[in-house]
């Protein structure tokens, strides 16, 4: 789903009220405290930790969150595998780290996008909507669902995100923001079982996902 050609203007709004909200924090913040993600489940709802992902330094050196967990899960009942990777950053005040988009880092990987939408799905007794892309490279193919999780809201848009963490933050004294992404392998003709799958995984792994990070 492209972004309305009518909304594109409002990019150049949107950063700049975060440019002007997120500074007045810089005294003021509350930021939470680290969560340790390395203790979040290892097994839930019939899935099973196969393995971590370690992540390569130079990639690791990109991102500068500060807590990550990169980890792969296996569905006893049926071998489904889904690919687990959340960033979290403790502040975006003016100065600090932010997520970086998978639009970006995607494209920057080999990974060529042939579909982008969103998907509304429910997770944890919240309707929550979420970014899908269906990606190539070489013989692979993948669905990748990501999102932004504040302790407030899920966020799909970039622009968004950007927006409501600054109003939260003036609320709440507190900018801290996660970048989720899920990602399981496909094949031709087998996109819809294989989003599928990554819709069942991100119900399950969601709950967990929301006692793991500060609230």
């Amino acid at each position: 789903m492209r972004f309305p050609e009518r909304a594109l203007w409002l990019a150049p709004a949107l950063l700049a009220v975060q440019a002007l909200l997120v500074p007045q924090l810089a005294n003021t913040e509350r930021s939470p405290r680290p969560p340790d993600l390395s203790r979040f489940p290892t097994q839930f709802a019939g899935w099973r930790k196969v393995s971590d992902n370690p992540i390569a330094p130079d990639v690791e050196a990109q991102l500068r969150a500060d807590r990550v967990l990169s980890r792969v899960y296996a569905r006893e009942s049926d071998g489904s595998v889904a690919d687990l990777f959340v960033a979290w950053y403790q502040s975006q005040r003016a100065g600090a780290t932010q997520p970086h988009s998978p639009k970006v880092c995607l494209p920057g990987s080999g990974w060529t996008p042939q579909t982008n939408d969103t998907i509304q799905m429910q997770a944890a007794g919240e309707s929550i909507t979420v970014n899908r892309y269906i990606v190539v490279k070489g013989n692979g193919r993948s669905i990748v669902l990501y999102w932004y999780q504040t302790p407030r809201r899920v966020i799909a848009g970039e622009l968004a995100a950007k927006l409501w963490v600054a109003y939260d933050g003036l609320r709440d004294r507190r900018t801290d923001t996660a970048l989720v992404r899920v990602v399981v392998w496909s094949a031709p003709g087998r996109d819809f079982s294989a989003t599928a799958t990554a819709r069942e995984f991100v119900r399950d792994m969601y709950p967990r996902l929301r006692l793991a990070l500060p609230r």
